[in-house]
């Protein structure tokens, strides 16, 4: 590829823009147009073999998403949501199709592109939340701002998810939903343009589940960061902008709220 991935996205210094700023900082005019998509995936498929038999996780998934939106895919399990995901996140490459992130063809980008990509440009948030015991929660946020171009303080990002008073503690020290939110706060010190999250409150019960996704919310609103989440709970769907039904590796259907709900409405 001609073009470098650790470079999409960054901080143009001529820009000039209308003098509206992310309030993390980063100018209006580096992210994309509400025109123009974050990612273009056309006719996506994904053939795992397994033994003599092979697994059609995606079936030409034609999918945009675009900036600062919230979209939930829902499906059940093994409908192929995780595996487009990982597509999307650089984590795993299509069999067939193709991908683009502003423009440029994930498909075709080599291993130290999509690391680029990876480390510059997207947040995950997984259903565990792989925390380093051994660090607090401070210190587990600073892991990737360390390796991060352009990183929010450490600090900053935990009080974006409300942990302002947790900072110092370990994660053996913090509940479920703690834990949760300073992954959450992980994702976003690198000032992503993308969140992926992949059952966020999977291994949380109701009540704290809607805290995080609270902090989410919040994410997607303060920071404009484009976030798709998967789940397969019909009810937390009520809060996307756009919903994606996906069955049996396909796209079912896309519809959108007339009326987000605020994660505080939620209930299951």
């Amino acid at each position: 590829m001609s073009s470098s991935y650790g470079r999409i996205g960054q901080r143009s210094t001529g820009s000039s823009g209308d003098g509206a700023m992310r309030e993390a900082g980063t100018e209006a005019a580096d992210r994309p147009t509400a025109e123009e998509p974050v990612f273009r995936a056309r006719g996506v498929t994904k053939v795992y073999q397994m033994g003599e038999v092979q697994v059609h996780a995606l079936r030409g998934v034609d999918l945009d998403l675009y900036p600062g939106e919230l979209v939930v895919l829902l499906g059940p399990s093994g409908s192929g949501k995780s595996t487009l995901l990982n597509i999307l996140g650089g984590l795993d490459t299509a069999t067939g199709g193709s991908v683009e992130y502003r423009g440029k063809d994930l498909t075709r980008a080599t291993e130290r592109e999509l690391t680029e990509y990876r480390r510059r440009h997207v947040g995950f948030v997984f259903q565990f939340y792989n925390l380093i015991p051994s660090l607090t929660a401070l210190e587990n946020v600073a892991v990737v701002t360390d390796i991060a171009a352009e990183p929010m303080p450490p600090e900053e990002a935990l009080a974006r998810v409300g942990l302002a008073d947790r900072l110092d503690h370990f994660p053996a020290q913090l509940s479920g939903g703690e834990q949760q939110r300073v992954a959450i706060a992980r994702a976003i010190a690198k000032r992503p343009l993308v969140m992926l999250c992949d059952e966020p409150t999977g291994a949380l019960d109701a009540a704290t589940g809607i805290v995080v996704l609270e902090a989410l919310e919040r994410v997607n609103r303060e920071l404009r960061t484009t976030m798709a989440l998967i789940t397969h709970n019909a009810d937390i769907a009520e809060m996307a902008d756009r919903v994606i039904r996906v069955t049996s590796g396909v796209i079912h259907s896309a519809t959108r709220n007339e009326r987000k709900k605020s994660a505080r409405e939620m209930r299951w």
